[in-house]
């Protein structure tokens, strides 16, 4: 099993040590001067004596091996860089961003989950009857949204005609909330996001778990536990459906690996300030490093998501432990 894991850990390094050297060599191997993507359209107007400057402050002139070790030695120490948009950090503009993303991403993946699996669950349990075939058509309906579209249907309904809740934000602009009002006030926020986050996101896992539930139901050992007389319910849960578990759980780690950059539509459809929002305001504002700051995130995010994966499933399946 530690040889499993070595070997997984090693190979989770490679992919780590690839991704962070695509990210470095990008804005070097791009056709023009590399400071064009590091300053923006501004360079322009820089003179060649305050280019050569910016180019020995950023490390331009050492040989590329050094840049290299350089920039490594930066992400060790948490420096991600300066945004040329933002003229500030880039740590603290995602110190910033990454609570809201969090908060929506984490609690649209929970709801998605708990809901998905359950009537999942119980669509296959009662597999071909009239409630499963309309559960199932209504989530394939909902499989075929894009994302954009539900965000300004939710918006028409709640925010314009009933206006009933916020259309944009993560909280009152220009009122100071404070204790217990302002988590009401950003939560008030979060609901339309958190619905349509939810509501393109859950087909996925309703049927995944109707498949995998499917693939176990028809195995002898459900087939003796009814025979004991063991109560449906608890057949259900504590027999069918943790033995149904793996692909549930290798879905719902994928969606934990974007859960920081995942919702780049949901954010941008309601001005949610988070981590997606953040990069769409990058690619239109051509904020080169803020845009590699993000793609190593959700490297780091993927990467991670992918080892927590590899430490679940030995728990939910047994059978792991010994192929390892």
């Amino acid at each position: 099993m530690g040889r499993f894991f070595t070997a997984k850990l090693g190979q989770y390094a490679l992919v780590l040590l690839v991704a962070l050297s695509l990210n470095f060599m990008l804005p070097r191997f791009m056709p023009g001067d590399p400071l064009q993507y590091i300053i923006g359209e501004d360079i322009g107007r820089l003179t060649p004596e305050e280019r050569e400057k910016i180019r020995v402050e950023q490390g331009l002139d050492r040989p590329l091996h050094e840049q290299f070790g350089a920039y490594l030695a930066d992400l060790a120490r948490g420096d991600l860089g300066w945004s040329i948009g933002r003229k500030a950090p880039i740590g603290d503009i995602l110190k910033d961003r990454l609570p809201p993303t969090l908060l929506l991403t984490g609690s649209a993946l929970l709801l998605s989950t708990l809901i998905g699996v359950a009537l999942g669950a119980a669509a296959a349990w009662r597999r071909g009857s009239r409630s499963d075939l309309g559960i199932m058509s209504v989530f394939i309906f909902l499989e075929s949204l894009p994302a954009f579209w539900v965000g300004m249907l939710l918006v028409a309904i709640f925010a314009v005609n009933l206006r009933v809740l916020p259309i944009y934000g993560f909280e009152s602009p220009y009122v100071s909330y404070q204790g217990v009002e302002r988590l009401k006030d950003i939560a008030v926020h979060l609901v339309l996001p958190l619905a349509t986050l939810t509501i393109v996101s859950i087909s996925a896992m309703f049927l995944t778990a109707r498949y995998s539930m499917l693939s176990v139901l028809g195995e002898e050992y459900i087939t003796v536990a009814r025979s004991k007389g063991i109560r449906e319910r608890w057949v259900l849960f504590r027999h069918a459906l943790r033995n149904a578990l793996l692909p549930i759980a290798t879905l719902v780690m994928l969606r934990v690996g974007f859960i920081v950059s995942g919702a780049v539509v949901v954010e941008t459809v309601f001005a949610y300030p988070g981590v997606g929002r953040m990069l769409f305001e990058a690619v239109l504002a051509r904020d080169y490093p803020l845009l590699q700051a993000g793609f190593i995130l959700a490297t780091f995010t993927v990467v991670a998501a992918n080892i927590l994966v590899d430490l679940v499933y030995p728990i939910l399946d047994p059978r792991v432990r010994t192929h390892g």
